[in-house]
């Protein structure tokens, strides 16, 4: 077994300061995963910029002053004690940090899935701490595995705001106003909104100059317009904003141009990451960030076990397909590409077509 683990720390209040470094692999007889590939998307940049309000960091302990990123992807058991119910060589999926290997305490086996219960972890949102056992999912198969490790983390959060708003009715809005409309969690929820079935429900993008063209060619979105073009929007509609951008400046146009008639301001994402808002004064509905635990904690008790998960099943093959005729796949590997890779997408240089699936092997 190797006695080495690689991997990427950011520095918690600089995110362009970011280093590779191998350490020591100390398992003191619990499980060791071999982290194979995960996917690096604008979500993951969006866990970092609320790495410490939201408590990203706080899964996988870094340096001082230093963050793992977390990340969705497969790994191999490499090592596991005698008792503890998994295979060496088994694959699992699941939440893991930018590195080549990590540590896990395997608990609450079933047949899909088990739970990371080190102590550190017991006070996180139960969603990030279960993995699959991919075996146990017959219709997973390796060449489905980019798709899911790329999109999958996105469009359950997609499918979990539409739900949301659905759950409360819209908030009496006519129109669902979504900034950074080219990112795969917009384009996804844009998707599910539009298969709820509302008639009377209008689902704008909001994106910049130079992605209208592409956000406009995956046909998911009933308008697009440009950050520039904010003020040519009905202003009376009754609407609601969906805030992935994260940015102070589209924020304050958004909401300086509906003022009343902005029903809600949903907060989720930073793909602005320069340009991300804090606490602001703004007119019309407060901003709220989006926290897609909570909801699954709500549907939980709505729908009962297995609940989530079928309704969520039912909508992928859908969203999949959706993807499947623009997205390309980039893979890269080696501790340099990762590296690469990581200041790419905080840069937001990473086209919008492109899945990115990353590997320091």
């Amino acid at each position: 077994m190797t006695t080495t683990v690689t991997s990427l720390e950011v520095k918690r209040d600089d995110l362009h300061t970011a280093r590779v470094l191998t350490k020591p692999l100390v398992a003191d007889g619990k499980t060791v995963l071999r982290i194979d590939r995960f996917a690096l998307t604008a979500n993951n940049i969006t866990y970092a910029a609320f790495g410490d309000s939201m408590s990203y960091w706080a899964f996988f302990p870094a340096s001082e002053g230093y963050g793992h990123i977390p990340v969705w992807g497969f790994a191999d058991v490499i090592s596991t004690p005698a008792n503890s119910g998994l295979t060496v060589g088994e694959r699992v999926y699941g939440y893991f940090p930018m590195a080549s290997h990590v540590v896990v305490e395997a608990g609450k086996l079933s047949a899909k899935r088990f739970i990371d219960t080190a102590a550190h972890r017991a006070k996180l949102p139960p969603v990030y701490n279960a993995y699959e056992r991919a075996a146990a999912n017959p219709t997973r198969t390796r060449s489905g595995e980019a798709s899911q490790m790329i999109l999958q983390p996105l469009v359950i959060t997609s499918f979990l705001i539409a739900d949301f708003l659905d759950d409360n009715a819209m908030y009496g809005a006519k129109q669902v106003l979504i900034s950074s409309a080219s990112s795969k969690t917009s384009l996804g929820l844009a998707h599910c909104l539009k298969h709820l079935g509302r008639a009377d429900l209008t689902v704008t993008g909001l994106t910049s100059g130079g992605n209208r063209a592409f956000v406009e060619a995956t046909k998911q979105y009933d308008r697009v317009v440009s950050y520039d073009a904010i003020g040519r929007l009905d202003a009376a509609l009754p609407t609601v904003y969906v805030d992935m951008a994260g940015s102070a400046e589209v924020a304050t146009n958004v909401h300086g141009h509906f003022r009343d008639a902005l029903t809600y301001s949903c907060r989720v994402g930073a793909t602005h990451v320069h340009d991300i808002a804090g606490r602001m004064e703004l007119p019309g509905a407060k901003p709220v960030f989006f926290f897609a635990p909570s909801q699954v904690q709500k549907r939980a008790a709505d729908w009962g076990p297995g609940g989530l998960e079928q309704r969520f099943g039912a909508r992928w093959p859908g969203l999949i397909a959706a993807f499947a005729g623009w997205m390309r796949l980039d893979e890269r590997h080696g501790a340099d590409a990762v590296l690469s890779a990581y200041r790419e997408t905080l840069a937001g240089h990473q086209k919008a077509e492109t899945g990115l699936v990353l590997s320091f092997a």
